[in-house]
């Protein structure tokens, strides 16, 4: 008697349902309808440049309608470690901010991570991807993150006023003629060098000295291939005297900078010169500086450096709910898009991962990035797309404490090649 009391009371409500006006019966018709899609997603772009980008993104997966549920953790070592725990956890977010690298290798082989080989296919990936992105996101087979631009690593940035204080009337193209400009510039009473004495700081200058020194060549044995004879050749050993070298051009309080405190001295003409990834230029943009008119920009020192790329990418825990699904198939739908890519991009200081996107609206210095990529010949991965994390690791440690010690280059040699030599 109680189901037929129960199914009563449901026609009762259905039928006084269907005789209300059609203003009142709306709220039963949405009912209906399924939620939308709600996503969490964890990263770590806290910066001023970084804040304003990722809120495009945001945006643009609201306009798709999904809910955006922003967990911002500050410091890239730290926001994948709570993604990473998180995972393992069973308390996954329905996606996550890497680096586009090895950082995630071990989540996919433990198979925690769900593909986006549909989003891949429709967009023609293998054509269309830089083959330094596709040798980190493509793994067996499957894609297993969806990469929203391209940064270089090893740009150099200059502050127009200081380089004018100082004297410096071009744009050094060559070691010796950059050591001639800071030079200049300590001489004008100028920081030459603004630098965070952070460890993947020093990572990414001693990238920038390797490249620009050694060209793709040198870069590609020593950090992709591991070559025992090239890191112990006197080559390489060059590279790192001429990498302690630029410490002399650094102010007493770097050690523990953030990269983007050292930008500002840039900003400001306190410092002259950083060398750090685009991302550097959304700071510029946050402080409403024109490349070309209050800040130069080189990616390299002449026209054969390689040009390191990296970037951003979304990666989605694996789930088999269907809402949570939903939600990574929105979202990786959306990141895809050029024109998201390049609203991204103008904030962010990094340029699009898609080759068809109008580009006209990117600034001088993406411009030159965008020409750059072109060139097959000058794209190669920053030291994280060839190395593993620990091996990547044990280099930046052998690099920080021969930048802050008294370690002979002989010693920070064989220890570098001792870190990759497995």
């Amino acid at each position: 008697m109680s189901t037929v009391r129960t199914l009563a009371t449901a026609c009762a409500w259905l039928c006084a349902a269907a005789s209300m006006p059609a203003a009142h019966a709306a709220p039963v018709r949405a009912a209906s309808l399924p939620a939308a899609p709600k996503a969490e997603v964890i990263h770590w772009w806290t910066s001023g440049g970084e804040s304003a980008a990722v809120k495009q993104v945001a945006q643009a997966y609201r306009n798709a309608g999904g809910v955006w549920i922003d967990t911002a953790i500050a410091g890239g070592d730290q926001s994948r470690a709570v993604t990473i725990n998180r995972i393992v956890g069973g308390n996954p977010p329905t996606a996550a901010q890497f680096n586009t690298s090895k950082q995630f290798l071990d989540v996919i082989e433990a198979g925690m991570l769900n593909n986006v080989d549909g989003v891949a296919r429709a967009q023609n990936w293998d054509q269309l991807l830089p083959m330094p992105i596709i040798d980190v996101i493509k793994v067996d087979g499957h894609y297993y993150a969806v990469p929203l631009n391209i940064h270089m690593q090893t740009w150099f940035w200059y502050s127009k006023a200081a380089f004018q204080k100082a004297g410096i009337a071009k744009e050094p193209a060559s070691m010796q003629e950059l050591f001639t400009a800071l030079d200049k510039l300590k001489a004008a009473g100028i920081i030459p060098l603004a630098h965070g004495g952070q460890s993947w700081q020093e990572t990414v200058l001693f990238s920038a000295i390797l490249a620009n020194m050694g060209g793709k060549e040198l870069y590609l044995k020593a950090m992709r291939d591991r070559d025992q004879a090239t890191l112990l050749s006197p080559a390489f050993r060059k590279v790192l005297l001429t990498f302690k070298r630029m410490k002399s051009y650094v102010d007493p309080g770097s050690p523990g900078r953030n990269w983007n405190d050292a930008t500002a001295m840039v900003i400001s003409g306190k410092a002259g010169l950083q060398v750090m990834g685009d991302w550097a230029k959304g700071e510029f943009t946050n402080a409403r500086q024109v490349a070309g008119q209050h800040y130069g920009c080189m990616a390299g020192l002449n026209a054969s450096t390689p040009y390191l790329i990296q970037g951003d990418v979304f990666v989605f825990p694996r789930t088999d709910d269907g809402q949570t699904v939903r939600a990574q198939n929105l979202l990786a739908k959306v990141v895809s898009q050029p024109d998201l890519q390049v609203d991204f991009s103008k904030l962010k200081g990094s340029i699009p991962v898609r080759t068809d996107v109008n580009a006209a609206e990117l600034d001088l210095c993406a411009q030159k990035g965008i020409e750059i990529m072109k060139d097959r010949s000058r794209q190669a991965g920053v030291t994280e797309v060839y190395l593993t994390p620990d091996q990547n690791g044990a280099m930046q440690d052998v690099l920080t404490a021969y930048w802050n010690t008294n370690m002979p280059a002989e010693k920070a040699q064989k220890s570098i090649a001792n870190a990759l030599k497995y």
